[in-house]
């Protein structure tokens, strides 16, 4: 039976955004976390650990995102570990996000003046202590406006997510335009939604930008 788009659809869409927010949020703090060790072994004085940050990097930004999330999703399980579909993606999409996130602090912790790292040193303050309380704080000025260029990114990439099945934002508008044909109005909207969603971003990270700016 064919039925109008309308307000039921469009909660079944939103009912999808849910998942797409909490895909990339989950993707963001599990990605950022791993790409911040990734931007330290990549700054690292041992080289080792540079090269093996280097492949790392070029292994996530050198292949296409659906081709991680079926490695994840279909690999896993050869090597004997079984995964619910959403936990595969987001696991996808963290490792994804980590390869561009560590290149993009790597960028962020070089662009820092060498005088503040050896000030730091002349002052007696351990490794740990310079990258937590002098290179990191700004290194983050620095890298905010990519960073938040590559979180609206990260939103938009939940869409492959559908092609594994799951019902995100993406994949609810596949079913509802194929139970209402009117693809134009669906997809419209969920464009919209898209949109509406990745704002904020941008408007927080200009204000955030700002504020560090001043207080710099």
């Amino acid at each position: 039976m064919i039925r109008t788009f309308g307000l039921p659809e469009i909660q079944f869409i939103l009912e999808g955004a849910k998942w797409t927010i909490l895909m990339s949020l989950a993707a963001f703090i599990f990605g950022g976390a791993l790409g911040l060790l990734v931007a330290l072994a990549r700054t690292s004085a041992i080289r080792p650990l540079r090269v093996a940050a280097a492949c790392y990097i070029q292994i996530f930004q050198g292949t296409p995102l659906l081709v991680q999330l079926f490695a994840v999703y279909f690999g896993l399980p050869l090597l004997g570990v079984n995964v619910e579909l959403w936990l595969a993606v987001v696991t996808g999409l963290a490792l994804h996000a980590s390869g561009f996130l560590g290149e993009i602090w790597r960028g962020s912790i070089e662009a820092v003046p060498r005088g503040q790292t050896e000030a730091a040193r002349a002052l007696g303050l351990g490794y740990f202590a310079r990258i937590r309380d002098v290179v990191l704080p700004q290194a983050l000025r620095i890298s905010l406006p990519a960073t938040v260029g590559f979180m609206v990114n990260l939103v938009k990439g939940t869409a492959v997510a559908a092609l594994l099945g799951l019902t995100e934002m993406t994949r609810s508008a596949q079913l509802m335009s194929n139970i209402t044909f009117e693809p134009l109005k669906v997809y419209a909207s969920v464009g919209l939604f898209y949109f509406i969603i990745c704002l904020p971003l941008t408007l927080c990270s200009a204000r955030l930008e700002k504020r560090l700016n001043a207080q710099g």
